[in-house]
């Protein structure tokens, strides 16, 4: 029986990544994420998968986002009963970020009825199935061989390398973009067969990445010269943390004189801990800077708001601030709040640093919306909606064209995947015509038969 790769989420779409690899004796599972954005993702994640959990002998994670990460206690709670396998950072941010998803969704049922996924115990289930590795150290299932290489997107993200019967496999996950504040660049992979790759900005460049530190240095001045409120949707994992080290870099060297900043979320709180714990998988000059005696998440101003009321009393602190809250996409969270707040005040910048979802709060107001609905309430946007893209977690078109020429001299096809349907037909586009590769965007549950 010819071996398939299965395409049940993450095509046609950023988010809801969920890939499988069948080679008839095995079925490896990459990642099992949420969809995100749009008001119809809650449906589409409450619906049964499209295959049968009970028959997938392993997971694999490559990194740890809602959107990779989302439904696997749904998948455990559905019949799922193999190993699951991803780096320990991974595990450590999966526990947090699923009991904390639960919160919401737990908080989403009783306000509007929305559908909980699962339950405390299939979280608990999931962990005690969870087998961490480290780059590069080999695991089996059955007859396939797989490690991890550093991805360079968050702590932790690995690009997962499958190889039998001397055939090879690259699931890219999402692939960093570099320079990050934080991270090394992602490893090139090399001599694959085929690849499933990711392409977010697959058809654009992030023109900021040199000028991202001047350019949040001058929203920071600009925000103390008013008096106004510089408030940062940010995503709790990877992006709150570079954030925080820019900050700390700008404070710290006299750049920037010291501004109260509210690390308004709890998960956020929680997932920098994490930092504190993995600083060996940070990029060896932050590690330096660590081991000197800066603490990197710990600088002058600098609160950290884990408590409601703490949250609401943020709102009596005149003068200048920084409000930085989850989520990125302004989907859930505290950051509605603090938008609800102040998006009507001339004197706030909402400064938006990451990917914004089609259908998403974050994406109506990158689009220049004047009034928005928050929690059944309109609000107008008086404030100034800025953007900086350099802060970007992925990888843009440049970056993810390179990162396949420099590897793919034995590559029989590639997958792109994890985009927009733009980005990835214009990725696809680019990889035929410049690298001469045999690039194809799949869709939703297709299979594809593969030599491997």
């Amino acid at each position: 029986m010819a071996s398939t790769v299965g395409f049940y989420g993450g095509v046609g779409n950023v988010t809801g990544a969920n890939f499988m690899l069948d080679t008839g004796e095995h079925a490896v599972l990459i990642d099992c994420g949420l969809v995100q954005g749009d008001k119809f993702a809650q449906e589409v994640n409450a619906d049964p998968f499209t295959y049968n959990p009970a028959d997938v002998d392993v997971l694999i994670v490559t990194h740890a986002h809602a959107d990779h990460i989302g439904r696997i206690p749904k998948l455990v709670k559905d019949g799922f009963t193999g190993e699951i396998y991803s780096t320990e950072p991974t595990r450590d941010f999966a526990n947090i970020m699923l009991r904390d998803a639960l919160k919401v969704m737990q908080y989403e049922k009783e306000r509007y009825g929305v559908d909980v996924l699962y339950g405390e115990g299939d979280i608990d289930q999931a962990l005690a199935q969870w087998k961490v590795v480290s780059y590069e150290e080999t695991f089996a299932v059955g007859d396939i061989t797989g490690h991890f290489t550093d991805a360079g997107h968050i702590l932790g993200s690995g690009m997962v390398h499958l190889e039998r019967n001397g055939k090879k496999m690259v699931f890219t996950g999402d692939i960093g973009n570099d320079p990050q504040p934080l991270l090394n660049p992602p490893v090139v992979p090399k001599d694959y067969d085929y690849l499933l790759m990711e392409s977010v900005y697959g058809d654009r460049l992030h023109e900021e990445v040199e000028e991202r530190t001047e350019l949040l240095k001058q929203h920071i001045v600009d925000t103390q010269s008013k008096n106004g409120t510089l408030i940062i949707p940010a995503f709790s994992l990877e992006r709150t943390q570079g954030l925080l080290l820019e900050i700390n870099n700008l404070v710290e060297s006299g750049a920037v004189e010291p501004i109260p900043v509210f690390l308004d979320s709890p998960l956020a709180i929680a997932v920098t801990e994490m930092y504190r714990k993995y600083t060996n998988y940070l990029k060896t000059e932050v590690q330096e800077q660590i081991d000197s005696g800066d603490d990197i998440f710990d600088f002058e101003g600098l609160s950290f708001t884990r408590s409601m009321k703490d949250s609401h009393d943020i709102q009596k602190e005149k003068g200048a601030k920084i409000i930085i809250a989850g989520s990125g996409m302004s989907h859930g969270g505290r950051i509605r709040r603090h938008e609800k707040n102040y998006l009507d005040d001339k004197n706030t910048t909402l400064l938006l640093v990451g990917y914004q979802a089609v259908g998403s709060l974050g994406r109506l107001l990158h689009d220049g919306a004047t009034k928005v609905k928050i929690d059944d309430e309109y609000v107008k946007v008086r404030a100034k909606v800025a953007r900086i893209r350099g802060y970007s977690g992925h990888a843009d078109r440049d970056q993810l064209v390179g990162l396949v020429a420099r590897g793919c001299n034995k590559a029989k096809q590639v997958f792109v995947t994890m985009g927009e349907e733009r980005s990835s037909l214009f990725l696809v586009q680019r990889l035929r015509d410049y690298v001469g590769l045999n690039a194809v965007a799949p869709s939703l549950n297709e299979e594809i038969e593969i030599d491997f």
